[in-house]
């Protein structure tokens, strides 16, 4: 039998420098692993005391990065990429999309999301608002549409009752798209009073079924971690 990787995966740390910090690319790679089974090393760098791990193993990078039994990797993009093709099956399940389009969705919420927060001048929220309702509701449309597969099992069916992105597991697109929508959601209730509409049913179900999942729920940073990143940059809205 093979000896098991040696595999540690190096991410931003909280303020306090101990627990998990905001990094949506982070949380990425972190659920990736979890879901990949494997046993793997976590090591939180905290950025403020330029950690002597960063100069020797990723100088100039930021987290995340994945040391791979000795080889250092940087790029986000990339490592999930490695990972795909050497966690492979049959010991490891296979994390990617049966359909392209799952990839794609939601793939405009986050930079319609940061307009809307950031943006100063109460004259311009409604029409950034809107923007940003119109990216959710984009979303939610795909998440109720059946794919291919479900109308293979059920021909008559109208609305799609999968869990998420592509099915009813957590693919590769979902470790993309579900910390964002996390830091949506905390940063949006705090800076513009604003809730996901409960009547985005497809996007409701989405993160009720998300967050029911350890490899998502225990990823994530603390809300008061996310606001913190948010304090700088994004705006109340003067009266």
């Amino acid at each position: 039998m093979a000896e098991a990787a040696k595999i540690e995966l190096f991410i931003k740390a909280s303020d306090d420098g101990g627990s998990v910090g905001n990094c949506p690319f982070c949380q990425r790679l972190f659920m990736i692993l979890w879901l990949k089974g494997i046993n793997f090393t976590l090591t939180t760098v905290d950025m403020k005391r330029a950690p002597e791990v960063l100069k020797d193993l990723a100088p100039g990078s930021q987290p995340p990065f994945l040391l791979y039994n000795d080889e250092v990797r940087t790029d986000t993009n990339k490592i999930e990429e490695f990972l795909e093709e050497t966690l492979a099956p049959p010991l490891y399940p296979k994390l990617c999309c049966r359909y392209k389009e799952s990839n794609m969705a939601g793939d405009d919420i986050f930079h319609k999301f940061s307009a809307y927060v950031k943006n100063p001048n109460p004259g311009l929220n409604d029409l950034l608002e809107r923007k940003f309702l119109k990216s959710l509701m984009k979303l939610d449309q795909y998440l109720l549409t059946p794919l291919p597969h479900e109308l293979d099992q059920n021909p008559d069916i109208q609305t799609s009752t999968r869990c998420f992105l592509d099915g009813n597991e957590l693919t590769l697109a979902d470790c993309n798209l579900l910390p964002k929508l996390n830091i949506v959601k905390v940063v949006c209730r705090k800076y513009r009073g604003f809730e996901m509409p409960a009547e985005l049913q497809g996007l409701t179900r989405y993160l009720e079924h998300a967050y029911r999942r350890d490899e998502f729920r225990h990823t994530c940073p603390n809300d008061a971690e996310i606001l913190l990143a948010y304090h700088s940059v994004a705006k109340y809205l003067s009266r």
